[in-house]
Order: structure tokens, then sequence, then C-alpha cells
């Protein structure tokens, strides 16, 4: 049989795909000697026989009966004895940190009975009575599902009604009255009574807690942060402490360094008389954790203590849960932080400088994600800005947007195309769908440990806390400032994650220092940023690891410079269909509508020297790297004007007498030239065999282009690459005749042009067949978004808009396959041919040119398939950079 429970001292960190983070860091806290509660795990394979099978699986109710009465004798007491009883906690715990997604249950074991025990044993009639009021109220929402609103519209009135404005100033007889209310709000909507029995409200909340992992707002969650579906959560059953015993006790959340911005020192929040849920729901406003030395000095210095304990053993930074109970601490919790993407590159390179960690374990605590936040823009200081007030900077970040106070209206307004910030009071799991579709999130209550900046510094998303002057009325739909200002639903606001500042309107942005560092503009020696300095030498240590060479794709000479600068070693794909458009239009449709051999001639010695001049420009800027030139590759009608414009255009001019032939005649080619399917027609090679002389033109400007530059004493490394190939005979046409102009050229200029001519692989078929075309191929590019379309059977343009959205939802796509690559399928097909193009060919170069490769996930897998350079936008060329390092240094670790 299964062992499906372990105490926490059986386990220890290593155990977390077994007993999730939260019970593997509570077993490993235990082994070094930390004062945590006694408690026990359920497995994680206990919650996945569950969700499999629907009951609980055999054999674990007997594991369960057995570690629980050694916890009753290690503490001495029963659960939910009369006279003083042991009370639990049962919490969920998954492989990966999952904020507020899942159920957490606290004092279970009380009941009308033990609930009178437990105020005698306390000697505090009131805490007995707020706890067993916090049992039912998050038994009823959680485990039966009733509405947590009606049990907060009780506090209310309670308040309310005693002219109170705090919990805190509700006495015993208060919270007694509450606790028959919510027993009513539970027998009335479940149609039973409060379960007394105190095992049945342990069964009962550890079930809860399994099939929360199916939650929508776990699911939701899971996709986001590409969490597996298939690894389910760990129970904790926890012997509870008490940190709402009286101002001698508290609770709080501390991090080792700032999860903000990064900055060593200790962070975190205290709250007196209260729960750990009180702290993370952000219902009332903490006090800074410094403020703990002047409460409890005794207990300050213990956590300072714990808490570089930790850090030193885990080697980065620590997020720790602690409940005071009457000057005793004791530890609930610990786990590697969620921070921001500064903090992550800030607190990487500073443990490196301590000799904590080595340079290439850096790099496993970044990335490229990060890096890409870092290089979004940031409000303008020069600015003029209307500030309405400032909060905790919890998450970074620049977010302008409308402000809507719930999240059902952010994603209404954000499928709609508005940009919005969702404001609330504090936020709870149930915002979730809000807050990803937000620019940013902003909350009057809560700390940089509640829920909401938890969450958005997990997100990557812009958020601004506690920010206690701004009266958020979300029933009214409205925010106010002290002053009388007001913020009514859908007026602009602007936050700033890295001040806490709120302004009204929209405050305008500028490149951030991250940026103009890859750009040339900001350097890093300066030390004027400390985060830049952290990213160069995390960038250093990247490209040194890094087998895997970084290219860009661009079509321009200014693109190609930005890209050198940001540290592009090439250019992976310059895409010659963007230079025939714009003024050149015209050109184009004299060679579609040519009737004639001459005239046909004489349209393509009007582009050459256009086309030699884009070369020119771009080899200029590359001098001495590669440039994989792709000849022209979408349809001809693409560049004709639209059928249905002209067919007026024609139809007016016809009915007034006026009628232009050059109109009829590109009337005539527009409907000749059209396709139901166009992307799966006449383009690519096909369209340089059927109309004689056009990759003849391109490959002549290409090499004219270089020569000239040779000439001059320059170093042009072009690279021909022939688009859509289905077959080797294609390709073989083709390279015969790019071969031939090469010649020619090099004789008339009187210099060498030995340059190679690849293909791009992005049919199946293709791939299918790499052997053979590698026998005329000097190397592969791989057009991963064509491949991604003709894999599927999709049409990109026409599936993003219309059922992506859906098979998301529905979790088909844990994610996009055109945002990173889907391995399965595409990527099989990769692996295919570049092992039998290297078969055929040893040594044959191979790259990719989709958007693929900037993507992060994507350049790790093209790292492991052996690939020679990815290729991406210029600014994703940093990313990648960063991804490719990250990816040999991990294989080197694993090796």
């Amino acid at each position: 049989m299964l062992t499906y429970v372990y105490e926490f001292s059986e386990g220890n960190k290593d155990l977390k795909d077994l007993l999730g983070g939260k019970g593997a860091n509570l077993a490993e806290m235990t082994n070094l000697g930390l004062p945590v509660p006694p408690g026990f795990t359920i497995t994680t394979e206990a919650c996945r026989a569950y969700l499999a099978d629907g009951a609980m699986p055999d054999g674990l109710a007997e594991q369960v009966e057995e570690k629980l009465r050694a916890l009753e004798a290690a503490m001495g007491k029963r659960l939910g004895q009369p006279d003083d009883p042991l009370l639990v906690s049962v919490r969920s715990g998954a492989r990966f940190s999952m904020p507020g997604m899942m159920e957490t249950v606290l004092n279970i074991g009380l009941n009308d009975e033990s609930v009178r025990g437990l105020a005698e044993q306390a000697g505090d009639e009131r805490f007995a009575w707020d706890s067993y009021r916090r049992l039912i109220q998050m038994f009823g929402k959680t485990v039966q599902g009733i509405d947590g609103d009606l049990f907060e519209e009780a506090i209310e009135r309670a308040k309310r009604d005693k002219g109170v404005t705090d919990d805190l100033h509700l006495d015993a007889a208060d919270f007694h009255r509450l606790v028959e209310e919510f027993k009513g709000i539970v027998a009335e909507h479940t149609g039973r009574a409060f379960p007394a029995d105190p095992r049945e409200q342990m069964e009962l909340a550890v079930k809860a807690v399994f099939e929360s992992w199916n939650a929508p707002r776990a699911v939701l969650y899971r996709r986001q942060e590409r969490i597996p579906v298939d690894l389910g959560t760990a129970v904790n059953v926890c012997a509870m402490v008490f940190g709402n015993l009286g101002m001698d006790s508290g609770t709080g959340v501390a991090f080792t360094r700032d999860p903000a911005t990064g900055r060593q020192g200790v962070y975190g929040d205290y709250l007196a008389n209260a729960q750990g849920e009180d702290v993370v729901a952000g219902i009332r406003n903490t006090v800074p954790l410094a403020e703990l030395e002047r409460i409890d000095k005794r207990s300050h210095d213990e956590l300072m203590s714990i808490m570089e304990t930790l850090e030193n053993h885990y080697r980065d930074l620590c997020d720790i849960e602690f409940t005071i109970e009457r000057g005793k601490l004791w530890m609930l919790q610990t786990r590697v932080g969620k921070r921001t993407a500064a903090a992550a590159f800030r607190i990487a390179d500073q443990l490196v400088e301590q000799g904590m960690i080595t340079r290439d374990e850096a790099l496993e605590r970044v990335t490229g994600d990060q890096l890409a936040q870092l290089m979004f823009p940031r409000f303008d200081e020069k600015a003029e800005r209307d500030l309405l007030g400032t909060g905790m900077n919890a998450s970074p970040g620049a977010a302008v947007g409308r402000a809507v106070f719930d999240s059902y209206t952010a994603v209404k307004w954000s499928r709609s195309g508005e940009r919005v910030i969702l404001c609330r009071r504090e936020t709870n799991p149930d915002d979730l769908e809000g807050m990803l579709a937000a620019e940013g999130i902003l909350t009057s209550r809560g700390g940089k440990t509640s829920h909401a900046a938890v969450v958005a510094r997990g997100m990557g998303k812009t958020c601004v806390c506690g920010a206690e002057e701004l009266d958020v009325d979300t029933k009214n739909r409205r925010m106010r400032t002290p002053g009388g200002r007001t913020v009514e639903e859908g007026d602009l606001i602007s936050i700033d994650g890295s001040t806490g500042q709120v302004f009204l309107g929209e405050v305008p942005v500028v490149d951030s220092p991250v940026v103009r560092y890859f750009d040339g503009a900001e350097d890093p020696s300066g030390q004027t940023d400390d985060l830049v300095g952290a990213v160069d030498r995390m960038m250093a240590a990247a490209d040194k690891a890094r087998g895997m060479g970084v290219r860009a794709n661009a079509d321009t000479p200014e693109d190609a410079a930005r890209a050198r600068r940001m540290g592009a070693q090439g250019i992976g794909l310059c895409r010659t269909e963007h230079m025939f458009l714009g003024d050149r239009r015209p050109l184009v449709e004299r060679l579609i509508l040519a009737d004639t051999e001459r005239e046909r001639e004489e349209a393509l010695a009007a582009l050459l020297p256009l086309q030699r001049e884009d070369f020119t420009g771009i080899f200029d800027a590359m001098d001495g790297l590669p440039v994989t030139v792709r000849l022209l590759d979408p349809p001809l009608h693409e560049f004709l004007p639209d059928i249905t414009e002209l067919s007026v255009r024609v139809a007016v001019a016809e009915a007034r007498g006026e009628e232009n032939e050059n109109d009829l005649r590109l009337l005539q080619a527009v409907h000749r030239l059209h396709e139901q399917n166009p992307m799966l027609g006449l383009r690519g090679v096909r369209l340089g065999l059927v109309v004689p002389g056009l990759f003849t033109m391109q490959v002549r400007a290409i090499a004219q282009a270089a020569a000239e530059r040779i000439r001059s004493g320059g170093d042009p490394r072009p690279e021909i690459m022939i688009p859509l190939v289905g077959t080797v005979q294609e390709l073989e046409i083709i390279r015969d005749e790019s071969v031939r102009v090469l010649r020619e050229v090099g004789e008339e200029y009187g210099v060498g042009l030995d340059f190679p001519v690849g293909t791009m692989i992005e049919l199946p078929r293709a791939a299918l067949t790499a052997g053979q075309i590698a026998e005329s191929a000097e190397f592969f590019s791989f057009g991963t978004n064509d491949l991604t379309q003709t894999v599927w059977g999709f049409s990109r343009d026409d599936v993003e808009a219309s059922f992506f959205s859906s098979y998301l939802e529905k979790g088909v796509f844990g994610v996009s396959p055109f945002e990173t690559l889907d391995t399965d399928g595409v990527g099989r097909l990769v692996r295919i041919a570049a092992e039998e193009g290297r078969a055929a060919r040893p040594g044959l170069k191979l790259g990719v040119c989709g958007e693929h490769g900037g993507d992060p996930a994507s350049v790790h897998f093209f790292h492991g398939a052996g690939l020679d350079y990815v290729s991406c936008s210029p600014f994703r060329v940093p990313v990648a950079r960063l991804e490719a390092g990250r990816a040999a240094a991990r294989e080197g670790r694993e090796a």
C-alpha cells in the first residue's frame, strides 16, 4: 500500500513533487530545529487518486487517523475535546506556489462545546468566539460553497450596529451573536446544520482542498503560469497556533530581501491580534515588520535569526509566514519567494557577489520573460503629472488604463480593446480573471504581502497596494481623494508600481534604463543604476555559456543597426517583400501586368537598382556578420489594389464614360491571381518558378550590393534563402540559377562571391524529406510560423480572432502554439528535419527565424534540438541571448 501521509519530521525540501512546496518546506524547517507546530502532510498522490476516482484512496483514512493520534499525543490534547481542544488548520500546498488559488480552513475542531473549553483554557472568551466564527465563515465559503459576501455583510452589520469600523472593537458577545448568525446562514444555504464533529470537519476540509485543484481560479492561474495540470496538491494538517489571543499575539509575513526591488534587508508586514489570513487578505492595514522590534523585541530578534538561517540554507530570497502566540514565535511556512523582474536580477547578482551561488546558478534565477519586463517603458519623470495619491510600490511598471471596480468589468472592457486598471479595496482569489485582464492593479488596503501584491508580482503585473488615502467605493464605482476629487469608472488613470504613485490621466512613458543599456546609451560601469549593472553581468554570463547564436529579423538598415547594438550576431531573416511596397508598388504592378518578355524585363530592370540599394545599407550595418536574405515570399496579389475598391473604381469610371485601360488590366490581373487560400497558393519558390527573372533579379541585387561592399573594403556575408520549398526539385532549379548569377556578378566585379544558398523549412513535406533537400541546401532555417500553420491546419489570421480564446479557456491549449512552439507536433518535425538533414550533409547549419526564436521556452527546445542559432525581432534579441545561455548552463549542470 502506498504511503499517503507523512509527518513533518519525515520529509525534506527535495520532496516537493510528493509533499508539495508547503509540506516539503515545513518538513525542512522541522529538520532544521526551527519552531514549527507539529503536523502531517497528505501527499499529491492521494489528491490525484481522489480526483481520478471521486473517492478517497484505500488506506488514506487509516493513515490520517494514525498520524492524527500521533499529533494528539505530541500536543497532549485531542481534536475537538470539550475541555482543552486541539485545533488544526487544513491548508493546500502544490508543487508550485499558487498564492490564494486553493483552499485553507483554520480552527478545525471547534463546536458549541469545545469553544467554551478553548475560552477557559486561553482565559479569553473573545478569542474563542472569534476563532469559532472564523471556522464557520471559512468552512462555509470554501467547503460548503456559500457566498462569502453573506458572512462579510453580517460582520459589517455587527460593526455598524456597534458604531465601530474595525473588528478589533467587537467583543466576545458580538462574536457569539455572529456565530449564531453564521450557523443560520449555513443551515439556510445547505439544508443542514454546521457539522459539529471535528473529524467530519477535517475530512470535508481535506476533500475541499483536493477539489480546489480544479476550481476555475486555480485552473486559470495554472494556465497563466504554465503549471502542469496533472500535479495535484498536497494537504497540510497542522496544530493551530493563535495570533488572535490578544495584543501580545499576532501574525505576519516576512521576506529576507525586498521582493519588489531586491534590495537587501528585512521586509514584511505584521498584524497584532490576528490570524494569518488577515494579512494575506489585506482586510486590515498592517504595520511594517520593523515595528515588531518595538512591540515584541524577543520575538523580533528570534525571527531575524531564523530568517538569516533560512536564507543561508535555501541560498535565495525566502518568503516566511509566522505567528506569535503570547510571546512565542512559530514558523508556519517558508518558500523561495516570488519577486519582481528587477528583484530577480538584483538578488541573483547579489548572491553571486556574496559567494552563495555560482554565476551559472544565477542564470537559473532569472528568465527571459523577466528581462522583457525590465525593457518595458517607464513614466517620464519630466512630464506633467496630476498626483491623486500614493500607496506601496508592490510590483513595478508603468500602467495606464481606465479605472474599473470589479473583475467582470475589467474582463469585459479589456476584451473590447480598452486598457483598464482594476481598482479594489483589496483583491481576493476570485478577482484573478480581472487581474489578468488589467494593465495594473490598485488597492486601498493591504501591503506588499497582500493577495494583490503577491499575485501581481508573480504575473509581472504593475501593482500599487495600500493607497489608504484613496477611498475605493466599489458599490458606486468610483474613488475619492481626501481633497474631495472623484475618479469615476472609465476615467483614465496611471499607476507607477516603482514609486507607488497614482496619477489622474495618462502619463507619457520613456525607455527604461535597461533598454538604454542594450541600445548603448546606458553605461553599466557608471553604476547609474545597480539594476543595469546586474543585467550586464548576467548577460555576460549568458553569452559566455551559450553555444547557440542569436540573430535578428530585420529588413532595414536602421533595424539592422539596432539589432547589432542589442547583441545580434547577424540577421537570420531579411524579408524582401517589405521592399516592394510604398512608392515601388507601381513597378510591381508593371511586372504583374507585363504581357511580353520585354515588358517584364523592363519592370525587373527598374526594380534592380532599388533592391541593390536596400541590400547595400543592410550589409553596411551588418558588416562582418551573416545576413540571411529570404527571396520574395508572399503571393503577388498582395501587391495589387483591393479587389472591391478597384471594381468600384472601374465601375464608376465606366458609368462616367471615363474608362482607364490600366485599371481594367489591373482588375483582370487581380481576378487572375485571386486565390481562395493564397497562403497555400502561388507564393515563395512557386512564384520564383512561375514569374521568370523575379528571383534572378533579387539574387543579382544581392550579389551587386555585396560586390560593391567588398570593393570598398567591407566584409558582407549574405546568405540566400529560398522560401516555401516542398521538394528538392524546386530548390535545385532556383539554386542553380542563383549560383550562376553569383558567378556572373563576381566575374563582372572581379571579386569572389561564394555565398551559401539554403532554404526555409516551413512545410511538413520539407521537414519529412529534409535528407533529400539537404543535398542541395547549404543551410536550413525553420520558418516556424508557417510550419505551425501547416502542421495544425490553421490560418493564423483567422483562428486567433475566432476560436483561440475558447481553446485557451477550455485547456485545449496551455498557450497559443504561435507564441510557444508546439514541441510534440511542430517540434517533432524540427527534430526530424535537423537529424535527417545533418545525416545527409554533415555540418549543415540550422537556424530558426519564426517568432518562436524570441520565446524563452522555445529557445530551450531549439537548444536541445541542436540548432546553431535562433533569430527574432531586435527587441527580443537580449531575451534570446539570456535564454540560450540559461539552456546551456542548465544542460551543463545536468550532465
